[in-house]
């Protein structure tokens, strides 16, 4: 699957790294930046969802919750969370589910890794609808952080 731009975002539930199950569904009234990220600890991954971190607030101050997403386990999202000080969930698609429904999975990735989830960012509107999406091939680039802010930016003026 592959949801495009202006069409409903596909719901999913997922656990965080406290164990606690959070639905997609849940965030209406909130926009919602959905960052996919292929594996925990690697230096892409950590460098992206550290400026995350480091603003933050103007995520918030933008009417948005951010989610992060990965194929790793809640226990190693939750131990990458703590060394990282990450102050948004970490959600575990362990099953691959989410990140298939959004297409954002490699068939093929380094080390013969089958399955892993792709570095992609998606802003979802309070309605539910995609208004950003970005999927990179490259797992070394970071995503358009200027697209995602200038789309929250306009959902809020």
């Amino acid at each position: 699957m592959n949801p495009e731009l202006n069409s409903k975002a596909p719901d999913f539930k997922l656990f965080n790294t406290f164990k606690k199950e959070i639905g997609l569904s849940e965030q209406k009234g909130k926009n919602v930046v959905l960052l996919f990220f292929p594996l925990a600890f690697t230096s892409t991954c950590t460098k992206e969802l550290c400026s995350i971190r480091d603003n933050y607030a103007m995520y918030n101050g933008l009417n948005a919750v951010v989610f992060g997403i990965s194929g790793d386990s809640l226990y190693s999202l939750g131990k990458f969370k703590e060394e990282q000080k990450l102050n948004f969930d970490l959600l575990s698609d362990f099953n691959k589910d989410v990140s298939t429904a959004y297409g954002s999975i490699y068939e093929l990735f380094g080390f013969g890794m089958k399955g892993v989830t792709k570095r992609a960012a998606f802003v979802i509107d309070a309605g539910g609808i995609i208004k950003y999406k970005e999927v990179l091939e490259n797992a070394s680039e970071e995503p358009s952080y200027e697209g995602i802010t200038s789309t929250l930016r306009a959902l809020i003026a």
